[in-house]
């Protein structure tokens, strides 16, 4: 039998550890090649490692909750055949090491020849884009839409769920028991778990836990939580902010986007404000290029193209993903990419590649029922945009009182890069793309 040790990757830019959250595997277990064996925390996100080799698990080197460094070893794997090598050169740019045992690593090859989707989550596939929606059927013409129906469940009935699903559930503390399914045969879907979970949410806010029996907690600052305060503090010493709000009638926006849940097009993705808000901010961007820039000592760097940050609350922490050239999305591709952005941060899977590269941010405060904030800038860029709740209000209109839906925008600037004039006018453009959507057909 030959003997290896998978050393820790790298598995994002720059990472030099990493905790062990949990053991997927235990000696004696036999794995598979591309079979999960451990789940890791960085600093940025939950990153599942599968095996580059087959054989039988002899040792676990690190114990759940320890951080071990990159390179070294984590678990120790039997595999017939001949030597194993896994120390990871310098040059290996995956961290997986090398294997001189060409049948331990075969289905490694078969699997990425065959261009399979398990690969390293965070890596990515060198295969190109991998689709995560199932491709729309058309219906003859004149053939009445399906109806979704939920799956009625006993009590005693066994849910029917995928792993990433009652994973999603535990984190957002859904009782799938309790989870009205609308997938097929009864199987509990994202948009179920997260249903159920907005809808719990409500009652959780008015419950009033009991004191604990001890006095005081000690929570580690690790992972997330360290690197978020680490980037706050050196935002908010670093870069000199400036805020500025303004009230705005969104009540077309409301009609706006219940028109687009309406549409067709639209069928199957989640619509809200915050997409309107993501399309105006993209315009204004066009129209105020330095509020998407970077500040060095030496320059300041003007991008030409948005990677748009959403701020989004996780059960492990605040982190930032960010869609790439939002600029050159449709609106329904935008909402797309905004949904399944939101669903893979709140399921803990966002990858390090994800949240690097946002040139401006919007955080959604009125999902929390707040009307603005001062929001702190993310490190690198110089412009964040609060969307407050909506909220109906009486409003003026030519001296008239009037019901309409109103809501705060408020927006924090690097007074460095963005002067006054220039943060006035673009968080007015926002404001006028909430005011009047049909601004985004120009």
């Amino acid at each position: 039998m030959a003997q290896a040790e998978f050393p820790l990757p790298d598995v994002g830019e720059g990472l030099t550890e990493a905790e062990i959250v949990s053991w997927k595997v235990q000696p004696g277990d036999r794995v598979s090649v591309n079979q999960v064996l451990v789940e890791i925390e960085t600093a940025k996100s939950l990153v599942e490692l599968p095996s580059p080799f087959a054989g039988v698990v002899t040792e676990l080197l690190a114990e759940e909750g320890a951080t071990v460094e990159v390179g070294a070893p984590i678990i120790r794997v039997d595999s017939a055949g001949g030597t194993i090598e896994l120390q990871a050169p310098a040059n290996d740019s995956e961290g997986l090491g090398t294997v001189s045992d060409p049948a331990a690593m075969a289905p490694r090859a078969e699997a990425e020849e065959a261009g399979s989707g398990a690969v390293l989550v965070g890596y990515g596939s060198k295969g190109g884009h991998v689709a995560t929606r199932r491709r729309r059927v058309e219906a003859p013409a004149g053939t009445p839409a399906p109806a979704r129906v939920a799956a009625p469940r006993a009590a005693s009935a066994p849910v029917i769920a995928k792993p990433p699903i009652r994973k999603l559930a535990k984190d957002l503390g859904v009782d799938l028991q309790q989870v009205t399914a609308t997938g097929r045969g009864g199987e509990v879907l994202r948009e179920d778990v997260i249903r159920q979970a907005e809808q719990a949410s409500v009652f959780r806010n008015i419950e009033t836990p009991a004191w604990p029996s001890e006095r005081e907690e000690r929570i580690p600052v690790k992972g997330v939580r360290k690197a978020t305060a680490q980037a706050m503090v050196a935002s908010a010493f670093t870069a000199p902010h400036v805020s500025v709000f303004t009230d705005v009638n969104a009540t077309r926006t409301m009609e706006f986007v219940k028109r687009l849940k309406a549409s067709p097009d639209f069928a199957g993705v989640r619509v809200s404000p915050l997409l309107v808000m993501a399309k105006a901010i993209i315009w204004a961007v066009r129209r105020n290029p330095t509020v998407n820039s970077s500040w060095t000592d030496s320059e300041i760097i003007v991008r030409h193209y948005v990677n748009l940050g959403i701020a989004a609350a996780t059960p492990r922490g605040l982190i930032v993903p960010n869609v790439k050239d939002a600029q050159d999305l449709s609106l329904l591709e935008l909402a797309q990419s905004l949904e399944q952005l939101t669903l893979t941060a709140r399921e803990g899977k966002t990858t390090p590649a994800d949240m690097s590269g946002g040139t401006i941010t919007i955080t959604n405060l009125g999902s929390f029922g707040m009307d603005t904030g001062t929001p702190i800038l993310n490190p690198g860029e110089v412009a964040i945009v609060a969307l407050g709740a909506i909220k109906q209000k009486p409003w003026v209109v030519d001296g008239e009182v009037r019901p309409a839906y109103v809501t705060t925008v408020g927006a924090s600037f690097d007074h460095r890069v963005v002067d006054g004039d220039v943060a006035s006018r673009f968080t007015a453009d926002v404001a006028s793309v909430l005011e009047e959507p049909a601004l985004l057909l120009d």
